[in-house]
């Protein structure tokens, strides 16, 4: 291939900018033009091509979100739509693409395949809610960001004997609190995958404060429930002093992780061999600690599976 694209699309995650600058320096390495599109599928329906070079990619690795923008776009879910990105790219020279964003910009990536576009997908979401690889760009650099609140929060819920209760991110995928709440050392994690009633939240609040804690952290994934509901009804039923905080964007902003940087880049230069090598309809990802590429069509049709025996683990080291 001689000319490619590039896009980012959906919620920012950092690590994009690794990505998207392997892909333009790979690109131009490999005798590639490559051109990035601004917006997302938004910017590729109204044909926003800007053309890349080096320079235009210098001093980015470390810096979170995505230069190129991002934008939600509900026309490319139509037939309409799909059709008409497929006329921009041919129409600005492009003979594949490479999509990072999480599962809605995978479908967008999958419908473009299947129209005969050689489309590749780099995972970016810092919800970690794709089956097909064990990690997404941006998953480890917001837990660190959640990692870092904890801290703080506990430092102060420790001066004045509370209880708090900190909601994340995640949608319906627990894995951004389970992970920071384990590594922050969260008295009780509350995921939408695994049910938990408050009558049992409240019962192990209230084990904590008999064997002489005085304080406690609650992390609550947004997809299970609502900071301030909670609180309400812990207060209600354990006289506790209850604090919450939702901690929202915060987690999306920020300096990539070394891990993120890492994938980032070796994803980005993963997405060009693969279409280098004139191969096209896959995503790459990330399983036991080694790149792959798995069929779009597979990788979106799989369900992602909850680690129990982790949340399981978690709740016994926190008692």
């Amino acid at each position: 291939m001689k000319r490619i694209a590039i896009l980012t699309s959906g919620g920012d995650a950092p690590g994009m900018n690794a990505a998207i600058r392997a892909v333009v320096r790979y690109g131009i390495f490999a005798g590639m033009e490559v051109m990035g599109i601004e917006r997302g599928y938004a910017g590729l329906l109204e044909g926003k091509f800007l053309e890349m070079n080096m320079r235009s990619v210098s001093d980015i690795i470390q810096r979170g979100g995505t230069i190129l923008r991002t934008a939600r776009c509900l026309e490319m879910k139509t037939k309409e739509g799909q059709k008409r990105a497929v006329e921009q790219l041919k129409e600005h020279g492009i003979e594949g693409v490479i999509v990072i964003g999480g599962d809605g910009s995978f479908m967008g990536a999958k419908a473009i395949s299947e129209l005969g576009f050689p489309s590749i997908g780099i995972p970016g979401t810092i919800d970690n809610d794709l089956a097909y690889t064990d990690y997404t760009l941006g998953f480890d650099t917001a837990c660190n960001t959640i990692l870092d609140a904890i801290n703080k929060i506990r430092d102060t819920m420790s001066s004045h004997d509370r209880v708090s209760i900190i909601e994340v991110m995640g949608r319906n995928c627990g894995d951004l609190a389970l992970y920071a709440g384990l590594g922050g050392g969260a008295e009780v994690i509350i995921v939408p995958e695994h049910k938990i009633d408050i009558v049992r939240v409240c019962e192990r609040l209230e084990a904590s404060k008999q064997r002489g804690k005085h304080s406690g952290i609650v992390v609550l994934a947004e997809g299970a429930g609502k900071a301030d509901d909670l609180a309400e009804k812990i207060t209600a039923r354990t006289g506790l002093s209850i604090r919450s905080t939702v901690l929202g964007h915060l987690q999306r902003g920020g300096s990539p992780s070394m891990k993120d940087r890492f994938l980032g880049t070796s994803m980005g230069v993963y997405a060009v061999q693969l279409l280098e090598k004139g191969i096209g309809n896959r995503v790459v990802g990330i399983r036991n600690n080694k790149l792959y590429d798995e069929d779009i069509v597979t990788a979106c049709s799989m369900k992602k599976k909850f680690d129990l025996d982790l949340y399981n683990m978690a709740s016994v080291v926190a008692r």
